[in-house]
């Protein structure tokens, strides 16, 4: 045989060889396949409901003894087809927050003033970015533990990145900081009203009781997101072809690559006012999110309103302002459909009545365990209900009152059920792409879900461990 022929079979071997490896779906595939297999479901599972009832807050909860079957609904082609288009309508909220935030930081990135933040930044931690990651990590848990509002990490993403790229790391790490720093502080929940209050008060247990237990999960968990994100940024820093994302990197390391070195950077006069405004708005958004009950619209409201009276004042005209704001509505297009892609999956559950009857059934199984294994069971539960309830008050809502009174019954403290709710709810909330801003964050990272997942389920495997673990210890305890 030539050896031509020879060379001709060994590259079809090898494309063969190729042609085996598996390749993730694009995540509109993978969103759709749920999508559809929801709706399957709706044909086989009964359709069941809870009556609805005044909650804490002015808000509906479920009577958790009311659950009763009701005539099935299956989704029909109908429901299937206009699901996505409703998702859309019905995550408007959500969907108009990333596009004002896309905006809003293109803008401020035209005005100059976060470029030399980073700059100085990047001088500062030049040799000691593991450090910065770590800070970093722990500021965003300590706010999200205090307000909640994990959604602020879409905010955070685009402000650190260019700091991140520039001192060798890569996207995955500046997504590991915001979110797994947001999700760990919101998990735990220390003075979190979103999940902690909601569900205590629901739970009829004094509300942020129970804080050193908290104190110490929201430790642990930053711990372990911090040791496993630097683990990675060390390997990618010493080989940058060894980063999971670093194709799509590629033109992010050129754009930021001189942010180190050469003179360093000054603001200007109208620079430095321009900056002075931006915290003046982030303290009001502070003071709107803790005393006013602000959510996405009055944050897209100010967030508009912070673009343009900031680019006004650092000099852009009207014209660059706009273009700006066009330019970052481009810029998270795909994460602004995403969230809406994730909503159709709620939408069709709910067309066919059957997200009671899981939420029911997953009850009873807790139910159904030994004493040893309740806690844990019901953050196995809480965890999977988070798939297609991906909100934390709307989870609170519709699952504390069927585990808070099933906790009396099977021997273990309401609190130890509100901290399975807390944990099976905020750990996963960074896991299932049916989460809206999740996958809107990863956009906005620019970093593909299936190599999130391969960055981020060891964290989440810890994390799993040290729910599992805090809760055995509270029932042991009797925490309460």
């Amino acid at each position: 045989m030539s050896d031509h022929k020879i060379d001709s079979i060994a590259s079809v071997d090898k494309k063969a060889g190729q042609k085996k490896k598996f390749e993730m779906p694009h995540i509109y595939v993978i969103l759709f396949v749920f999508s559809a297999i929801s709706a399957i479901l709706t044909h086989f599972i009964p359709s069941g409901q809870y009556d609805r009832i005044p909650g804490p807050d002015g808000r509906t909860a479920i009577d958790a003894t009311s659950f009763h079957l009701i005539e099935q609904t299956p989704v029909g082609i109908v429901e299937f087809i206009t699901a996505i288009p409703r998702g859309l309508i019905d995550a408007g909220e959500i969907i108009f927050f990333i596009f004002i935030i896309g905006g809003m930081f293109t803008v401020l990135k035209r005005t100059g003033i976060i470029e030399v933040a980073v700059d100085k930044l990047a001088r500062k931690f030049a040799n000691n970015g593991l450090l910065l990651i770590a800070v970093l990590t722990t500021v965003f848990a300590f706010i999200a533990t205090l307000i909640g509002a994990v959604e602020l990490s879409l905010v955070y993403i685009p402000v650190i990145m260019p700091l991140i790229i520039a001192l060798g790391y890569d996207s995955v790490v500046a997504a590991s900081i915001a979110l797994c720093g947001t999700a760990a502080g919101f998990s735990a929940g220390v003075l979190n009203p979103i999940n902690t209050g909601l569900a205590q008060k629901i739970a009829g247990i004094p509300v942020f009781s129970g804080m050193g237990m908290r104190s110490v999960v929201l430790l642990l968990a930053i711990t372990a997101a911090i040791l496993l994100t630097v683990k990675y940024a060390r390997k990618i820093k010493k080989d940058p072809s060894k980063s999971y994302v670093y194709e799509e990197d590629s033109k992010k390391r050129i754009e930021f690559k001189d942010i180190i070195g050469g003179t360093a950077l000054t603001m200007t006069l109208r620079q430095k006012l321009a900056a002075f405004t931006v915290f003046v708005v982030f303290a009001v958004l502070v003071y709107g999110v803790l005393q006013q009950g602000w959510f996405m619209i009055e944050m897209s409201g100010l967030f508009i309103i912070m673009g343009i009276v900031v680019g006004l004042i650092a000099g852009l005209k009207p014209v660059e302002i706009c273009d700006g704001f066009n330019q970052g509505f481009k810029d998270v297009l795909m994460g602004a459909f995403i969230a809406g892609l994730a909503r159709s999956i709620a939408v069709i559950f709910e067309d066919g009545h059957i997200m009671d009857t899981i939420a029911h059934s997953l009850g009873t199984l807790v139910g159904d365990l030994p004493a040893e294994l309740s806690a844990v069971g019901m953050y196995f539960v809480q965890s999977a209900i988070n798939l297609i309830i991906p909100s934390g008050s709307g989870q609170a809502l519709v699952t504390m009152p069927i585990m808070a009174p099933l906790s009396d019954i099977i021997g273990i403290t309401r609190q130890t059920a509100v901290l399975a709710y807390q944990l099976g709810d905020g750990f996963s909330h960074i896991l299932y792409p049916t989460s809206g801003y999740f996958m809107a964050a990863l956009v906005i990272a620019g970093v593909p879900y299936q190599k999130w997942l391969r960055f981020f389920l060891p964290i989440f495997s810890v994390w799993a461990m040290i729910a599992i673990g805090a809760l055995i210890v509270a029932q042991l305890i009797g925490w309460s």
